[in-house]
């Protein structure tokens, strides 16, 4: 996809170092989950390993990943100026620092620093929620994608203190003192639904709505409009009722929530494979991938309908289907991360280094900034690795199909980031040591008019 529609606000995004830093520290995250997921198949991991592991991959890749996205492409796509670059890198640090002391104590097993680490957590994520939101304020009347990204912000912001106070509850029965009877079990649940299904997953929803008709160049028909429209009124109320089920124990209420969150996000994925049917666009590493993610989101929402029906709120079918992980966590997770930074992270670098080079000189597109062989086994050696994984998994295979499975995709994901880290080293101005070590582009100044710019009308 190398065109850049004309209704992006490019002149508001925040310096090139803010969002890219993100996602550096984020695919640092991601080799290391890799890494100790592949390691925690072969030998068995201490006891609070696998809570460590699991919170590298969805904080530290998948959440980061997040927080820079937004950083970026809400000021872009709604016409706003973020609202401070200070904080925007601030966030990053908090996030990082928490995360790294988070993980490394409940690997070790000393656990007295835990709320430290997990207030840093909670400053990190509370501070992207403040800063982004203060920037989407400014751009009304909210789209698809804006509602969508204002509902994620809102459940960034609900699940931190709950997750702080989890991690406080480790060296002190927090639940135990209060004057109502609050389980830690229905805590963690709800910390746990409001992080997958409401933070990260209404980010994708809103995200991929916008990408998936920039990178097929497809448009939607008036039934798919209709379908949105059913979309907003099902997922967001569902995920109210899920979350209010899941805390309060009530599988009645968790039932009819998660159904309804079910229905909204499959017909939102019927909409996105219209778009990948009709597209008119050449193959981009972008669409290989989205089709991976509908496929999946709907396999996943199969094999969730029977197990919400039974056991809405029960922490066997926190993912979903008890074995549905490996397809949730992966395939749409992952691979609709993986899909988005492989024109993310070159829009941005080609924005910064060659747009106003366009016609002066001969400059590379975006699509040229990656190695697309490179890209292409990437691409293989993972969907190879996720198939076997959830195989594995779904199917009680043998043990060696989660090994092999593991081993492919823990490769498959080091060739994306040795690709990406490549594009940034090849094509950034002062490669990855400037991303990282850069001083603040700026500051926080802004004229009038860019405090009350807003999304132009889409043409």
């Amino acid at each position: 996809m190398n065109s850049i529609p004309g209704d992006l606000r490019t002149d508001r995004q925040p310096p090139m170092a803010i969002p890219l830093r993100h996602f550096v520290v984020a695919l640092a995250f991601l080799v290391i989950g890799s890494v100790g997921g592949l390691a925690m198949t072969v030998a068995s991991p201490p006891g609070l390993a696998d809570v460590a592991h699991l919170h590298a991959l969805l904080v530290g890749w998948v959440v980061l990943t997040i927080m820079g996205a937004m950083t970026q492409f809400v000021p872009v796509w709604s016409g706003v100026t973020i609202h401070s670059r200070r904080l925007a890198l601030a966030q990053l640090w908090f996030v990082t620092i928490g995360l790294v002391g988070f993980a490394g104590t409940l690997l070790v097993g000393d656990l007295a620093w835990l709320p430290a680490f997990g207030a840093l957590l909670l400053a990190g994520v509370w501070t992207f929620v403040y800063n982004v939101g203060r920037t989407l304020a400014r751009a009304r009347p909210f789209d698809f994608t804006e509602r969508h990204f204002a509902l994620a912000l809102v459940c960034f912001a609900l699940l931190a203190p709950l997750g702080f106070l989890l991690a406080l509850d480790f060296t002190r029965p927090v639940f135990a003192d209060l004057p109502f009877e609050v389980l830690r079990g229905d805590v963690l649940l709800v910390h746990a639904t409001l992080a997958l299904f409401g933070a990260i997953t209404a980010t994708i929803v809103g995200a991929l709505a916008q990408l998936g008709k920039m990178f097929t160049q497809g448009r939607l028909r008036r039934i798919d409009e209709h379908a949105l429209a059913l979309e907003q009124a099902l997922y967001p109320a569902g995920l109210a009722l899920f979350v209010a089920g899941r805390g309060l124990g009530s599988e009645p209420l968790a039932r009819l929530g998660g159904l309804a969150l079910l229905a909204g996000l499959g017909t939102f994925a019927l909409v996105v494979v219209w778009l990948l049917v009709r597209s008119t666009a050449d193959r981009s590493p972008m669409t290989d991938r989205y089709w991976v993610v509908v496929a999946s989101l709907l396999a996943w929402i199969g094999v969730t309908v029977p197990a919400w029906w039974l056991e809405p709120a029960s922490y066997e079918t926190l993912f979903g289907h008890p074995d549905g992980r490996t397809v949730l966590v992966i395939g749409v997770f992952g691979f609709v991360v993986v899909g988005s930074l492989y024109h993310i992270v070159p829009f941005i670098i080609w924005m910064n280094r060659y747009s106003d080079r366009l016609g002066f000189e001969r400059v590379p597109m975006i699509d040229d900034l990656y190695d697309d062989r490179l890209e292409r086994v990437d691409f293989a050696t993972t969907l190879l690795g996720f198939v076997a994984l959830s195989a594995a998994s779904l199917f009680d295979l043998p043990r060696a199909a989660t090994v092999g499975g593991t081993l492919l995709v823990t490769l498959g994901f080091a060739l994306f980031v040795a690709n990406v880290l490549l594009t940034i080293h090849r094509h950034g101005p002062d490669g990855i040591g400037g991303v990282l070590t850069s001083a603040l582009e700026g500051d926080d100044s802004a004229t009038p008019e860019e405090v009350g710019g807003v999304r132009e009308p889409e043409s």
